[in-house]
């Protein structure tokens, strides 16, 4: 599984080092991560807050691929669509499954496998 958490930074941290998610209206930083079936660490990456989804799970699952060459199959919500599934098949040989959330779910909700 890979998912993003943007989570506010203190002054103490450079500007560069930031940025402002529009989505969680977050200034900060986010982190990235992947892990396995049992919530074990497989990778993480903390980028500025304003770095998309796509692009840092393009780094990150390339990374993670690398060392597990035994990963097959990442589960991962909408937030990594697009050409990102068709990169992980060719040049990954890895399988990106999207889970979509159903319309008017606003809170958390585990969703289907």
């Amino acid at each position: 599984m890979i998912d993003s958490q943007s989570v506010r930074a203190d002054a103490v941290f450079g500007a560069d080092s930031q940025g402002f998610d529009g989505g969680k209206l977050i200034n900060g930083r986010k982190r990235h991560v992947v892990v396995d079936t049992l919530g074990l660490l497989l990778g993480v990456m903390v980028t500025a807050a304003d770095t998309g989804d796509r692009a840092a799970a393009h780094v990150l699952l390339g990374q993670v691929t690398d060392a597990h060459h035994r990963l097959e199959l990442v589960r991962a919500d909408g937030g990594c669509t697009g050409n990102l599934v068709e990169h992980c098949l060719t040049v990954l040989a890895l399988v990106l499954a999207i889970v979509e959330r159903g319309d008017g779910m606003r809170a958390f909700v585990v969703l289907p496998l």
